[in-house]
């Protein structure tokens, strides 16, 4: 977090000040570690053994927050009798079909429960687990629950069994982290959680990108759902987000199974009709607020769609594409590599050199007609035509690549007004400080003056597939010289109105399912409320306002704590009153405290839904997960994961070791491309022996597209290099500030050796295992220059949200500089052979 995030991270210095503990695990002593208290490192690709450790210290021990657990979570809950986990089943769960490398999840479900929810092999192919990002599936309003906790098949019981095995001997054998130190964190831990005290948990993309990173995150939940540390004061988990608005682009999605407000994409003959797919979002008969989707839904097409939209058509449903499956990345890209893309655009981002497996990157725009590139410099994506790695290997030749690149440039984030939504989910409005120069345009501007082209070109087309873009609202006022559209009249239409009066909504409650609303985005319903823009508040915390609720806007409803309901005891006292947040005062009858209540504001806590109630009104007055189908915590995942329902070690796709834990050594469900492009390492191989991790400098920023264009920056961190332990330099021949060659299957790459102890050589089962580090922000364009360390990652991708596994791999390290021309395919592919691939 220091390394990535510095400013963010003055706040965990203050907490230190004021005597937190501040642990910092990762494989790599960083600027993070050498302010922490403790650094725990760990090899790369291990994290569920680490984290599922520390929840069998809980549950051995018992040193859960046992009223929190009983009323807030799913441990009490029953499951079917069906249900067998990996103790059972050797890494395995029940419903696991070899031929699709998927699962049938009905036997998760809880007793009682006669659902029939979608197979994951479906879900995978679109990404199913994030129409779950922020509501769960369907499960039955009533469960059968124990809330003695004893019942064999009762949630807890099973989290029990399932982690017995994560003993610290096991994380020692797999994370290399001797017992004693382990000991120290899980004391630490639980010490600072409970009644009186919270701990938060930290992650960054060192968990997502993994072929289990959504379980990574699933372990880290489970553990602060057991201490009671999740909707509380200084508790929780915080995402930290690779940029500046990356939680915007998740919100207001980049994604191609998401509408904003995360909607699913429909599915070709799953949502056919426009009931089909809001049905799919609610669940009908369910508790929590999904169950207004369909005023979320219509509210979205009319702010698409405007007058056109209307209730005998569906509000212009027919005009939304339909998934018919993966559209991802890099599906996509290899698609590209077959022909079966011909133009492509690029806006902020820099595949070349800045994603997954650069190679096939660069082979598949090669085989584009067109590409557009818009950013601020010439970047490596906009010139792999004429010197990318492939060049000089021959695989690509500039005379005769037939893409036509178009490089327009883009407007700054300080050249162009709007707002960025941070790892909080505050929306914070940021002025423009200076104009564009020459040509540069803003995203805004581009898209709008696109749209309105494309629209004149077709404005007599007959044709029904043109009727999307001509029934869109487009109507957006423009300012200035180059008619810049008003961004604050984005913003106001992703807020919401009143169709007939046009008066801005005050939040998503008000959202109608009759067309009579417009809304671009319902989560951000309120950040326009009163026609003022409140995301350029700028009002710092003090003593009347102790959470700064007059400094910007968060996501939803300007509540600063999701779930806050939780940070009060199922009567609605709180907890603790030093950590008193959100609490039922009896006698105005309300929620109240200094946050906007994650909770309907005059729900009283004794309140119980009657018979058939759905929705919110299904909620009682202590289910503080509002937007759970069942109101509860889960420790437990019964619908909606495609790899399990509980986090399982598994190892990396490419690891040094075996599973010491299950036969079953890698994620069964992970999504793979067997492609001869997109070779895999074995398992304990001779060939790629050491683990290799990248990430960032807080010099550089990503690919490096601004940074290394910036001479004081470039001076700061000069050149590509990678980093190894002593012992690792002698066993290699490696030597200070010279030069080394990385390999893996899919390229080699040279960079500086730094022979440093901040990475340090891990004891596994006995055996000696090395790890080396690299910086991923390098090209071939810019002020200092160099290959980049996302070409020796390959493309394995998480079932669940399809991202790449980019975090660990398995490589060989060689002194001296790389092969140059035919030489280097020579090399990378005499190591193919001699892998076996």
């Amino acid at each position: 977090m220091a390394e990535a995030h510095p400013v963010g991270f003055q706040w965990v210095m203050e907490a230190k000040a004021r005597g937190a503990t501040v642990i910092h695990v990762d494989p790599r002593f960083t600027r993070t570690s050498a302010v922490a208290d403790m650094f725990v490192p760990i090899r790369a690709g291990s994290d569920i053994a680490f984290l599922g450790g520390v929840v069998n210290h809980i549950l051995s021990n018992e040193l859960d927050f046992r009223e929190y657990v009983v009323a807030y979570t799913n441990a009490a809950t029953i499951l079917r009798e069906d249900f067998r986990g990996a103790e059972d089943l050797d890494g395995l769960f029940s419903g696991f079909d070899p031929r699709t490398g998927a699962y049938d999840p009905r036997s998760w479900q809880y007793a009682g429960h006669a659902e029939d929810p979608q197979h994951t092999h479906e879900m995978r192919e679109t990404a199913g687990g994030l129409r779950h990002e922020s509501h769960g599936p369907p499960v039955p309003a009533d469960t059968q629950r124990d809330e003695t906790l004893r019942h064999p098949r009762c949630v807890y019981q099973v989290l029990k069994r399932h982690f017995a095995r994560y003993t610290p001997e096991v994380v020692e054998q797999v994370c290399g982290v001797p017992p004693e130190q382990f000991a120290k964190v899980c004391e630490a831990w639980t010490r600072n959680s409970g009644r009186e005290r919270t701990t938060a948990l930290v992650y960054s993309v060192g968990w997502t990108q993994h072929s289990v990173g959504v379980q990574y995150i699933r372990t880290g939940a489970i553990i602060q759902l057991l201490l009671g540390n999740m909707g509380r004061p200084g508790g929780g988990v915080m995402a930290l987000r690779g940029h500046a608005s990356i939680q915007g682009s998740t919100d207001i999605p980049t994604l191609f199974n998401l509408l904003p407000g995360y909607l699913p994409m429909p599915q070709r003959g799953r949502h056919d009709t426009f009931d089909e797919w809001v049905d799919a979002i609610r669940h009908p008969g369910q508790k929590g607020f999904w169950g207004n989707a369909r005023s979320y839904a219509v509210s979205l097409l009319k702010a698409y769609f405007g007058d056109a939209a209307t209730a005998d058509n569906d509000y212009c449903y027919g005009h939304l594409p339909r998934l018919t499956g993966d559209h991802g990345t890099y599906q996509t890209v290899l698609d590209m590599i077959d022909g079966k893309v011909k133009g492509y655009f690029l806006l902020g981002q820099n595949p070349a050199v800045g994603s997954a497996h650069g190679r096939a990157q660069r082979l598949g725009m090669a085989k584009l007609d067109w590409l557009v590139v818009r950013d601020l410099y010439e970047i490596e994506s906009a010139t792999f035509w004429r010197d990318s790695p492939e060049v000089e290997t021959g695989e690509i030749v500039p005379e005769e690549c037939a893409t036509e690149v178009f490089f327009l440039p883009a407007a700054s984030h300080v050249e162009k007004e709007g707002t960025f939504t941070q790892t909080q989910r505050l929306l914070q409005w940021r002025e423009k400080a200076v104009d564009p120069p020459g040509d540069c345009r803003s995203e805004l501007w581009f898209f709008y003056h696109l749209g309105r082209r494309l629209r004149r070109r077709l404005a007599d087309s007959a044709l029904p597939r043109d009727r999307a873009l001509l029934d869109l609202a487009w109507d957006y006022p423009t300012e200035g010289a180059h008619d810049e559209p008003s961004a604050a009249a984005v913003l106001r239409e992703i807020n919401g109105f009143d169709v007939a009066t046009g008066t801005p909504v005050s939040g998503f409650t008000e959202l109608k399912d009759d067309g009579s609303t417009a809304a671009g985005c319902w989560i951000y319903s309120g950040v326009y409320a009163g026609g003022v823009n409140q995301a350029a508040r700028r009002t710092p915390a003090g003593p009347s306002d102790p959470i700064g609720l007059e400094w910007g806007w968060a996501w939803p409803a300007n509540r600063r704590m999701l779930y806050n309901r939780a940070s009060a005891d199922p009567e609605g006292r709180p907890w603790s009153e030093r950590k008193r947040y959100v609490f039922w005062d009896p006698d105005k009858g309300e929620w109240t405290g200094p946050d906007v209540p994650d909770f309907e504001k005059t729900k009283p806590p004794a309140y119980r839904p009657p018979d058939g109630a759905s929705g919110p009104a299904a909620l009682a007055g202590d289910d503080p997960f509002i937007m759970q189908s069942d109101g509860k915590g889960w420790l437990f995942v019964p619908s909606g994961l495609v790899d399990g329902p509980l986090p399982t070690h598994y190892e990396p796709a490419e690891s040094p070791v075996p599973n010491p834990l299950y036969g079953q050594q890698a994620n069964p469900t992970r999504k793979r491309y067997q492609r001869s492009e997109n070779p895999v390492h074995p398992t304990d191989s001779g060939v790629f022996p050491y683990v290799f991790t990248t990430s960032r400098l807080t010099e550089h920023h990503t690919a490096g597209g601004m940074s290394r264009t910036l001479d004081y920056l470039s001076e700061l961190q000069p050149a590509m290099f990678v980093e190894v332990s002593p012992a690792l330099a002698a066993e290699r021949g490696l030597a200070h500030l010279g030069w080394a060659h990385v390999v893996t299957a899919r390229a080699c790459v040279e960079a500086r050796v730094l022979i440093t102890e901040r990475l340090r050589p891990l004891r596994l089962d006995g055996r000696r295992v090395h790890q080396i580090w690299l910086p991923y922000h390098w090209g071939t364009s810019g002020l200092t220059t160099g290959d980049s360390a996302n070409d020796l990652i390959g493309i394995t991708l998480d079932p669940n949200v399809l991202i790449q596994e980019s975090k660990v791999g398995t490589c060989d390290i060689r002194p001296g500089r790389r092969p140059r021309g035919a030489a280097l395919r020579a090399l990378v592919e005499d190591y193919n052979r001699r892998a076996g691939l």
